[in-house]
């Protein structure tokens, strides 16, 4: 734990931007659930929220050089016209106007080496910012609803995670299956290039990717913000945007991949 607020790494961590209602009014709103605070606290950081907004490539890049990290939060479904396919019935109504933010705030955090995290939706966004697909629902591939029991009620699962990866060392004691607490109905599909499969279920889903070339750039489809007595993966990503802190922001700038180059231009 750092010793004074000075030293504390800035984490922005995206938010839903949906109609809500407190007190007498009933508006469209920037909301986040406070576990997502806590973890960034908790391990050190100070989280500021990033709402949906208009964006564009220099927009993203000035958000993100007042930061030290990045988290994508879980949410609303990735809009699958985004990899090329139609909606599926139990596809969610599209969010456009987040899956901009969010796509153009990944572009930005790896091109300048931004430390990430992506959560849930976060790994999806992810993975299709940089030309990958997805599930979209995925008991109709495994059978069962176990990944998303119902309506705001998180499933249980193990994942086994890859040996030797970032995911692994963050973690720390990856030798043993990990319980996590699950809540996605749609999964990662084709997974985009540039991007390392780090830990799967029993049934062969996708729970984690991380991109190599970043410093810390992490991303799971479980919810590890529900667990208060585990903070690794928010440890992790604390760790490595202090460590950016104190560097001096000094980016190395890394390409996108080429095929996420040519998913844009067609979109």
């Amino acid at each position: 734990m750092v010793s004074n607020g000075s030293d504390r790494p800035v984490i922005g961590v995206t938010t839903y931007l949906e109609q809500a209602q407190t007190g007498v009014w009933d508006v469209r709103a920037s909301f986040l659930p406070e576990v997502y605070l806590s973890a960034v606290t908790d391990a050190g950081g100070i989280a500021v929220l990033l709402p949906p907004q208009p964006v564009d490539d220099d927009i993203a890049r000035a958000v993100l050089a007042r930061l030290d990290g990045l988290i994508v939060s879980g949410g609303a479904d990735v809009d699958p016209r985004r990899y090329g396919q139609e909606p599926h019935p139990r596809t969610g109504a599209p969010r456009t106007d987040r899956d901009d933010w969010e796509d153009a705030l990944l572009r930005a955090a790896i091109e300048t080496d931004l430390p990430f995290l992506g959560i849930c939706r976060g790994a999806q966004m992810l993975n299709v910012a940089l030309g990958g697909t997805l599930v979209q629902h995925l008991p109709d591939h495994v059978g069962h609803e176990g990944y998303q029991p119902g309506a705001a009620v998180f499933g249980t699962g193990r994942v086994a995670v890859a040996p030797g990866t970032l995911l692994a060392r963050t973690l720390g004691d990856a030798a043993d299956p990990l319980d996590v607490q699950l809540y996605h109905h749609q999964a990662l599909d084709q997974v985009a290039d540039g991007l390392v499969v780090t830990a799967c279920t029993a049934e062969g889903v996708v729970e984690a990717v991380e991109l190599p070339s970043s410093p810390f750039g992490v991303a799971v489809q479980w919810h590890p913000e529900e667990d208060a007595a585990d903070r690794r993966l928010f440890a992790g990503l604390v760790d490595a945007a202090r460590r950016r802190r104190l560097a001096g922001r000094q980016p190395s700038a890394h390409p996108l991949p080429q095929i996420a180059e040519q998913t844009r231009t067609e979109r």
